[in-house]
């Protein structure tokens, strides 16, 4: 699926996806990573859905932002409650769903150049 948002300097843009791989900037991923709507693009945990932990979701409040986009995958998937606990106590707000509307999702939020943080799991 090709993603063409506008472009807002200084602002990550996802710019395509594939099954096993997702375009940030015109740079191709194939692992899952976490991508701020500004800064660096950085992996995320080596262990997939069923291995996700507390840290794992305990590092996005250091971003500081508005919502959290978690794409589980090519299906929803939901996190254990518990595990957002830290974000949710800090009004951050977290959406999950499939890894393809996330990406949709994630750019029309970065593209308002809203303070956004995506998650996406591939595979």
């Amino acid at each position: 699926m090709k993603l063409q948002p506008d472009r807002i300097e200084g602002v990550n843009v996802i710019s395509g996806l594939l099954k096993d791989a997702v375009s940030v900037n015109g740079i191709t991923h194939r692992s899952s990573i976490l991508i701020p709507w500004v800064g660096d693009i950085v992996p995320w945990g080596e262990t997939g859905f069923d291995g996700l932990v507390q840290a794992d979701f305990d590092r996005l409040a250091e971003y500081q932002p508005e919502l959290v986009i978690f794409g589980s995958g090519p299906r929803i998937r939901f996190v254990a409650p518990g595990l957002l606990r830290n974000l949710m106590t800090r009004r951050i707000g977290i959406e999950t769903m499939d890894t393809a509307a996330a990406c949709r999702t994630y750019n029309v939020l970065a593209g308002e150049n809203r303070k956004v943080v995506a998650v996406l799991l591939l595979g």
